[in-house]
């Protein structure tokens, strides 16, 4: 059989199958908005198919509207001594209050500058927020700090991972409240200078987090350093590297995402104790504001109290994010 009479079947097939200019029109027309993106967006963000979106996005919208739906129902039945739990109309009212206090207090704190003097009023709802957030990054980094090394010795060696061991697992489960007594008292005894570089109230909370949060670092650390591959640790000893040369080659590669596994939850033990420590020993910050609503005791304060906890909840989900992404990113470098 030749070829001339398959191509000329091929031709009227394709005749037969193709669509009425307008239709390919109308196809063409709905399918450039999408074109569009795929050449401006780099192959990496692409965006997926939109009937792809829709399956991933709409469980989590149901579980939030079922959840709104249950507050907004549930929450006129419920009387407190400082009247009915707030609905979520109530709370977003509250919000927007704060943010006009936070406004009102920028125009203040520029009115004063504008006249020589330094604003002096009472930190406003997003100062409280600026406040926790530098409280936990530096008890978050002095955590990973002490952690790190300690878990990185502790995984290479079993002596020392024995003599630490017995003093993790008593100190790991201390409370919060348990070290601000002592660790106030130290800080206080240590910082006499009037005018100190960090205020003691800073640096008691951030001391505090990091005794708290430092425990799930290090024991991950050590748990990645000590499950490396045997046949990298003989390639080192067949290459002769050093002690540190042999931690920078082999371990730390091998054991990072372990590491970030560890700084992870940390960060969130941090996150959590943090809030803990404002609200009894009243540092500034999202504790202390919690605790100054719940005393002062207002029509109003109720609503408040719940926008704090919507926020906290909200920037420790942030926060987690974006140590996920980190250790995502760590991994794939080390891929």
């Amino acid at each position: 059989m030749s070829v001339a009479p398959l191509m000329k079947l091929a031709e009227e097939t394709e005749a037969e199958i193709e669509p009425p200019a307008d239709a390919a029109a109308a196809s063409s027309v709905a399918a450039a908005p999408a074109a569009l993106l795929t050449r401006i967006l780099p192959e990496k963000f692409r965006l997926p198919p939109a009937r792809q979106m829709w399956a991933s996005a709409w469980p989590p919208l149901a579980g939030i509207g079922a959840f709104l739906l249950l507050w907004a129902l549930s929450a006129p039945r419920v009387e407190t001594s400082l009247g009915a739990l707030p609905g979520p109309g109530d709370v977003w009212e509250a919000f927007k209050g704060l943010m006009v206090e936070y406004a009102a207090a920028g125009e203040a704190a520029a009115l004063s500058a504008s006249q020589g003097f330094e604003y002096s009023g009472p930190p406003t709802f997003i100062d409280q927020i600026l406040t926790s957030l530098k409280t936990v990054a530096l008890g978050f980094v002095l955590a990973s700090l002490v952690a790190v090394p300690l878990g990185l010795v502790a995984g290479m060696s079993k002596t020392f991972n024995a003599a630490i061991n017995p003093l993790v697992q008593v100190m790991r489960p201390i409370s919060p409240l348990a070290w601000l007594p002592i660790v106030t008292m130290v800080v206080s005894a240590s910082i006499t200078s009037d005018d100190p570089t960090l205020e003691k109230s800073f640096v008691i909370s951030a001391i505090v987090v990091m005794l708290c949060s430092l425990w799930p670092t290090l024991i991950n650390t050590a748990v990645g350093t000590a499950s490396i591959d045997k046949d990298l640790l003989n390639v080192g000893r067949v290459l002769k590297l050093g002690w540190f040369a042999k931690l920078r080659r082999l371990v730390l590669p091998s054991a990072l995402p372990y590491i970030f596994t560890g700084m992870r939850l940390s960060l969130g033990v941090g996150w959590m104790v943090l809030i803990a420590a404002e609200m009894l020993a009243q540092n500034p910050g999202l504790g202390k504001f919690v605790w100054d609503e719940f005393q002062n005791g207002s029509s109003q304060s109720l609503a408040r109290i719940m926008v704090a906890v919507i926020v906290i909840g909200l920037i420790g989900f942030v926060l987690d994010r974006i140590m996920m992404g980190l250790q995502a990113l760590a991994g794939r470098n080390r891929a």
